[in-house]
């Protein structure tokens, strides 16, 4: 749970990387919409990084408590694709958790370099970037898991040959209750030590803080 910490150092830190960050990634799949030619985003007012547009209270909330959430989708009609459907609707799909690998890729430089130490104390420069380093990965490997309606579900689809993607298509509509399932489950078994999207996503975290050098 990740307002364990009452710091408050840390919960205004972990607020405002939870906005930039889901700002971020819901702008980038507008943006990549929009490149590909759907100008849906745009006319829906999504092609904007301010929050009130992006974020969902519900899955912002979620995010603090749980670790892990949403913010308002992104509409699009993938048939104003210059791509074509499914290739389009992937690129779209892979836009945003790209972008919080790009965010956390600054932190990352940003922690290592030490330039921001001329300005502010350097252990709020630290604290904050290592959470919001932190939490951009978290985004990027949760949103790639391969259920729906995650984006990864979706960029699967794009990749896998017409008849599988055809076959996988047709769960899309039980996946939410499948990640329920995962969540509810790691209240169950977290006493134990272990819960199923921490045994999906640590390994996964552990290779992406490796490769930033951290």
């Amino acid at each position: 749970m990740l307002l364990s910490n009452p710091d408050p150092f840390y919960l205004g830190s972990l607020l405002l990387s939870v906005v930039i960050a889901i700002s971020v990634h819901e702008f980038a799949h507008a943006l990549a919409a929009d490149l590909l030619g759907d100008r849906t985003p745009r006319l829906d007012g999504r092609l904007t990084l301010d929050p009130r547009s992006h974020i969902d209270p519900f899955g912002a909330i979620l995010f603090l408590l749980a670790g892990f959430g949403w913010g308002r989708p992104v509409l699009t009609n993938p048939r104003n694709f210059r791509t074509g459907f499914r290739t389009g609707m992937a690129l779209v799909a892979a836009a945003g958790p790209f972008s919080n690998l790009v965010l956390a890729f600054i932190a990352a430089q940003l922690l290592r370099s030490g330039l921001l130490a001329r300005f502010v104390p350097w252990d709020w420069v630290t604290g904050f970037l290592y959470i919001f380093m932190s939490l951009n990965v978290v985004l990027l490997i949760f949103n790639l898991l391969p259920v729906p309606p995650l984006d990864g579900f979706k960029v699967a689809l794009g990749l896998l040959p017409d008849n599988v993607a055809d076959m996988l298509a047709g769960i899309e509509r039980t996946g939410p209750l499948l990640l329920m399932f995962l969540v509810l489950a790691g209240n169950l078994t977290q006493q134990y030590g272990f819960t199923p999207l921490g045994l999906l996503m640590t390994p996964a975290r552990n290779a992406v803080m490796q490769l930033l050098g951290m």
